[in-house]
């Protein structure tokens, strides 16, 4: 099996959208930054922080999607607080002379 980043980066998409393992993948890729064990060490300078930049801009960008979609899906949906008044009815009316 070959190693590649772009099945990762699927996998982590797929399973971050899936509401029951959602906050085992945030809290994993909290836990990711947080140790001390990483692709690369934090303690090289520059290349140290770009995994850790990766990972975090993924999680952002795959949450704003998530919450964004959310916000498209509340917006289409009627809601039901609406009250019949609200709503106008064109009607031609004819005289009964």
């Amino acid at each position: 099996m070959n190693f590649n980043p772009l099945n990762l980066y699927g996998w982590y998409r797929n399973t971050i959208r899936n509401p029951r393992y959602r906050l085992w993948i945030i809290l994993g890729t909290f836990a990711y930054l947080l140790s001390p064990l990483d692709i690369s060490p934090d303690i090289f300078p520059i290349v140290g922080q770009i995994d850790d930049f990766v990972v975090v801009s993924i999680m952002l960008s795959e949450i704003s999607q998530l919450i964004l979609s959310g916000s498209k899906k509340q917006k289409s949906s009627p809601s039901n607080n609406d009250n019949s008044s609200d709503k106008t009815v064109d009607v031609e009316a004819v005289s009964m002379d």
